[in-house]
C-alpha cells in the first residue's frame, strides 16, 4: 500500500478565493477532506465529487477533541490516503495546527502546512486598515483571545503592553474581547485610542465597527453574545476613511438570490462577488442529458449534410461538441458549416473550441435570430441544424420553415427540477417571508417556472411581491408576467455581466 499524506491547509478568514493556490491543489486532489465548520461552503466544491469529507465541528479546543482529529488524520494517511486538513484562517497561528502535525510527526506520517491568510490579517484588510503605516508605531502585536477553554485573559504584561506605541489585534468571542479592551484601558492605553471591531470579515456581510477604545468597549459590552470579531487598535484605523474598498462596492451587503443551476451559476455568482453583493445559491433547475441521445448522434455522425448549425443556449454547445467528440468524430467535422449563436455567451462556448461565430444578432432572442440568419444567407433549400433544449421555444424553427429552410431539430439536453433536498440548499421560503433577500434573479423562462413549482403559485407570488425581481431578458420576464410576477430590473442585452450590472445600477440610483 502507497504511504498517505496530510497536507495541513490554511483555507483563509472566510472569502473561499483567499486559499493560496498550492492549497486549492491539495484540496483538489484529496482522498479524504478533514473541514472545520464555518468554513464557507462553496470552498468544498474544489474536493473531489468522490472524495470523502468530514465535518469535525466549529471549534476544537478541548484537548480530547483535538486529540481525536490528529488521531483521525493519522489513521486516514495509514490506510493510504491523501489527506486534506481544511483549517480557516492559517494552521500555525492562534489555532492547533502545531499540535496535530507534532502528532503526525509523532507517528511518522509524512505532512505539509501550507500558509493561510487569518483573519486578524484578513478581515482589517477587507476593512481598509493597514495594520502598520509610517508614523503610526513600529510594533504590531497579535494577542490570543482566549487561553484554552476559558475566557481568562491572555497571560502578558499588560502593563508593558498597553503602553507600547503600535498596532494590537486580537480575534476572540465577545466576552474575551471585553476583557482585553478592559485589560488595556485599566493599564494606560488611552480612552480616545482610535479603534476598530471587524465581524465577518472578508465576508459579503462584513461588518466593521469604527470609534474610540472607549466606545468599542461599550459596543462589545452590548453584544458580546453575538459571535467574534477582530478588534484593532491604534492610530491605523484613522486610514479607514481614506482606504475602505470592500464595503464601498455598489452591491456591498444585497443579498441576492441566485435561481440558475449550480453547475452554471459561476460567472454570475462570480460576478455578484465582484460588486460586493452576498449571492445565495438556490438552484432551480438541473441541466441533465436527454434519455434518448439517438437523434443527436445521427446528427453528428450527418455533418456533412448541413449549412448551418444554429445554437440558442451555451448549453446547446456544450452538450452538442461532448457528444460530438464522444463518437469517432472530431471539431474538424465542423469545417464546413456555418454556425450561427443567440449571444455572446453561446459565442464565448464555442470559441472555447476553437470556433468562430459567423452570425450573432444585437438582440439575443430567437426571433432576432431567425432575422439575422436571413440576412446573412438565402436559407430557401437550406439545411439547418439545432441542437437545443427539449422546452425550447418553437419560434425559431417555424420561422425557419416558413422562410424554406429543412431543419432538424434535435433534443441535446433537458431541463429539469433541481434537487429540493440538496444539503446546501437554502429555506428559500423562510428567507423571503423574512424579507432577507434582496432581489431574486431568473436567468431562463425554466427558472421561472422551476421556482414557482418548488413553493407553489400562490405563495410564489405572494413572497415575491416583497423583494425585487430581475430577470435576464424579454422571454423570462414574460414567463414571469404570465405567472403573476412582476419584473422590476432587466438589462438591454441579454446576458449575465449585463444583469449584474443592471442590478447595480439599480441599487446605485440609475433606474
Amino acid at each position: 500500500m502507497n504511504p498517505g499524506r496530510v497536507y495541513l491547509i490554511g483555507a483563509g478568514p472566510g472569502e473561499p478565493t483567499l486559499i493560496s493556490v498550492r492549497g486549492q491543489r491539495y484540496l483538489s486532489e484529496a482522498d479524504v477532506v478533514v473541514y472545520d465548520h464555518q468554513l464557507h461552503h462553496r470552498q468544498l466544491r474544489s474536493a473531489r465529487p468522490d472524495a470523502e469529507r468530514i465535518d469535525v465541528g466549529a471549534t476544537a479546543v478541548q484537548s480530547l477533541e483535538q486529540d481525536a482529529i490528529a488521531f483521525l488524520l493519522a489513521d486516514k494517511a495509514r490506510e493510504g490516503k491523501t489527506v486534506a486538513r481544511l483549517r480557516w484562517g492559517d494552521p500555525f497561528i492562534f489555532d492547533s495546527g502545531g499540535k496535530e502535525a507534532l502528532l503526525l510527526y509523532k507517528h511518522g506520517i509524512p505532512f505539509e502546512v501550507v500558509p493561510g491568510i487569518p483573519p486578524t490579517i484578513g478581515g482589517p484588510c477587507f476593512a481598509g486598515i493597514p495594520l502598520t503605516y509610517p508614523e503610526t508605531g513600529d510594533a504590531l502585536v497579535f494577542i490570543r483571545g482566549h487561553a484554552g477553554s476559558s475566557n481568562a485573559p491572555p497571560d502578558v504584561d499588560w502593563k508593558r503592553l498597553a503602553p507600547l506605541s503600535g498596532t494590537i489585534v486580537s480575534y476572540a468571542e465577545g466576552s474575551q474581547l471585553e476583557t482585553i479592551i478592559n485589560k488595556l484601558l485599566d493599564h494606560g492605553r488611552p480612552v480616545d485610542e482610535p479603534a476598530a471591531l471587524i465581524i465577518n470579515g472578508t465576508l459579503p456581510n462584513q461588518r466593521t465597527i469604527q470609534g474610540t477604545l472607549k466606545e468599542i468597549q461599550k459596543v462589545v459590552h452590548e453584544t458580546q453574545s453575538r459571535g467574534s470579531g477582530v478588534l484593532v487598535v491604534g492610530p491605523v484605523v484613522g486610514l479607514r476613511g481614506y482606504l475602505r474598498w470592500f464595503d464601498a462596492r455598489p452591491l456591498f451587503g444585497k443579498r441576492v438570490l441566485v435561481t440558475r443551476a449550480q453547475e452554471q451559476a459561476f460567472e454570475l455568482v462570480d460576478r455578484l462577488l465582484d460588486l460586493g453583493a452576498d449571492p445565495i445559491e438556490a438552484p432551480t433547475i438541473r441541466v441533465i442529458p436527454p434519455e434518448d441521445l439517438a437523434p443527436l448522434d445521427e446528427a453528428c455522425a450527418n455533418l456533412e449534410s448541413f449549412d448551418w448549425v444554429v445554437f440558442t443556449s451555451a448549453n446547446g454547445v456544450e452538450a452538442f461538441i461532448k457528444q460530438l467528440l464522444a463518437g469517432p468524430r472530431d471539431i474538424r467535422t465542423l469545417g464546413s458549416l456555418r454556425l450561427s449563436a443567440i449571444g455572446p455567451a453561446t459565442a464565448d462556448r464555442l470559441n472555447r473550441y476553437g470556433l468562430k461565430v459567423d452570425v450573432m444578432p444585437r438582440e439575443h432572442r430567437a426571433e432576432a435570430v431567425f432575422a439575422a440568419l436571413q440576412q446573412a444567407d438565402c436559407l430557401k433549400d437550406k439545411h439547418v441544424l439545432l441542437p437545443r433544449a427539449d422546452i425550447a421555444r418553437s419560434v425559431l424553427p417555424a420561422a425557419l420553415r416558413k422562410a424554406g429552410a429543412n431543419v432538424t431539430e434535435v433534443t441535446a439536453y433537458k431541463t429539469v427540477l433541481a434537487d429540493e433536498d440538496r444539503d446546501e440548499n437554502p429555506d428559500i421560503y423562510k428567507l423571503l417571508l423574512e424579507r432577507e433577500v434582496d432581489v431574486v434573479t431568473f436567468t431562463s423562462a425554466s427558472t421561472v417556472r422551476n421556482f414557482v413549482k418548488i413553493l407553489g403559485p400562490g405563495p410564489a407570488v405572494d413572497l415575491l411581491n416583497t423583494t425585487l425581481v430581475a430577470s435576464i431578458g424579454p422571454i423570462t420576464a414574460e414567463t414571469a408576467k404570465e405567472l403573476g410576477i412582476k419584473t422590476t430590473i432587466m438589462p438591454q442585452t441579454y446576458t449575465i455581466p449585463a444583469l449584474v450590472d443592471a442590478i447595480a445600477d439599480y441599487f446605485m440610483g440609475s433606474h
